[in-house]
C-alpha cells in the first residue's frame, strides 16, 4: 500500500513539473537551434540560444537589437534542419505558427521607419546610419534591387504546384528582368515533381546544389523544398498597397515599414534569408530576444552584445 501511495506521489510530482515546464516554455523562456550562418560572426551555425520572452511584451524591440521571431511562412528547408528535440518543443507553439521555424535576425526598422542602403553598403534608417549598424555592410539584394520582388515571390509560390505554369512564369521573369532574379526566385520557392536527370530550369539552370534535392518515396520523384509564401502574402499584404511602402528615389529603392510590422536583416548579409527577400514581418511574430548561448560549451555564456538600452 505504501509503495502504491509513493508511486502516486511521484506521478503527481512529475505532472506538476510538466505543467510548470509548459508554463515556462509558453510564457517566459524558449530555446532555439541556429541551423544557418545568417548571423555570423555574431551567432555561429549550431549555436543553441536561450530566448527570453517577457521583455518584448513590455516594450517593442528597438532597431539594432537581435530578435527571435517565427518565420512568416512555412520554411520547408529550415524545418528539415531541425532535430527531434526542436521539433518536439515546437509542438507547444501557438496554433498559427505550427510548422513554422524560429529565425534570429537583427531588427533594422519598425513601423514608420524609412530604410535605404547607401552606395557604401550602410543601412540608413530615417536618413541616418544607426550606431548599432555602422560596422555592418549589407548587400542591396532582393527588394532593394527589384521593386516587385515580393510580388514575384508570391506568384511563383502560388504557381509551384503547377509545374508547367511555374516554369513558364520563371522563364518570362528571366526574359524581362534577367536570368539571375529568376534563378533566385526558383532557389527560394523550390520545385516539385522533378525526375532524375531532368534540368531544373531548361535554358536557365541545369545544375543545382544536390544537398537541396530530396526524394519523395510516395510520388517517386525528387523535389526541392522551399518557401510556402503565398498564404502569408495573402493574409498580411492583401490589405496593403505595397507601392506606397516600396518607392524609388534617385534610382535607389527606399522602404517605408508599414505600421504593425518590422524589417529584419542578418549580419552575414550574403548568406542571410531575411526581410530583403521575404518582406515585412508582423509584430505578433516576435518571440523574444536571445540572452544566453548554452551550446557549444566552449562558447557558453551571455550574449553581451545584446545588452538592452538604458532608458
Amino acid at each position: 500500500m505504501n509503495l502504491k501511495k509513493e508511486a502516486l506521489e511521484w506521478l503527481k510530482a512529475f505532472l506538476y513539473a510538466l505543467v510548470a515546464a509548459t508554463i515556462v516554455r509558453l510564457y517566459i523562456f524558449e530555446t532555439m537551434l541556429v541551423p544557418t550562418g545568417s548571423m555570423i560572426p555574431t551567432i555561429q551555425v549550431g549555436d543553441r540560444l536561450f530566448v527570453e520572452k517577457i521583455t518584448y511584451t513590455v516594450r517593442k524591440p528597438m532597431p539594432g537589437e537581435i530578435v527571435v521571431f517565427w518565420s512568416p511562412f512555412l520554411d520547408e528547408r529550415a524545418s528539415r534542419m531541425l532535430g527531434l528535440f526542436d521539433k518536439f518543443m515546437d509542438l507547444f507553439a501557438p496554433r498559427e505558427f505550427r510548422g513554422h521555424v524560429k529565425y534570429v535576425k537583427r531588427l533594422i526598422g519598425k513601423g514608420g521607419d524609412v530604410i535605404s542602403i547607401g552606395e557604401d553598403g550602410r543601412v540608413r534608417v530615417n536618413g541616418v546610419v544607426p550606431d548599432a549598424l555602422k560596422n555592418i555592410v549589407y548587400e542591396p539584394e532582393g527588394i532593394f534591387k527589384y521593386e516587385k520582388f515580393y510580388e514575384w515571390l508570391y506568384t511563383a509560390s502560388k504557381l509551384r504546384s503547377n509545374k508547367a505554369e511555374y516554369r513558364k512564369f520563371l522563364l518570362e521573369l528571366a526574359q524581362k528582368h534577367g536570368r539571375s532574379v529568376a534563378i533566385l526566385i526558383f532557389s527560394l520557392v523550390g520545385e516539385e515533381d522533378l525526375q532524375y536527370g531532368e534540368p531544373f530550369l531548361p535554358g536557365l539552370l541545369n545544375y543545382f546544389d544536390p544537398s537541396f534535392v530530396y526524394y519523395d518515396k510516395k510520388k517517386g520523384s525528387y523535389f526541392i523544398p522551399g518557401m510556402v509564401y503565398h498564404d502569408f502574402y495573402e493574409k498580411y499584404y492583401s490589405g496593403l498597397d505595397l507601392s506606397k511602402y516600396i518607392t524609388k528615389e534617385e534610382g535607389k529603392i527606399v522602404l517605408i515599414v508599414p505600421d504593425g510590422f518590422f524589417f529584419f536583416m542578418g549580419d552575414n548579409t550574403k548568406e542571410s534569408l531575411d526581410s530583403r527577400f521575404f518582406g515585412f514581418v508582423p509584430e505578433d511574430h516576435v518571440i523574444g530576444w536571445p540572452i544566453l548561448r548554452v551550446w557549444p560549451l566552449n562558447r557558453f555564456g551571455p550574449l553581451d552584445h545584446l545588452k538592452l538600452p538604458v532608458f
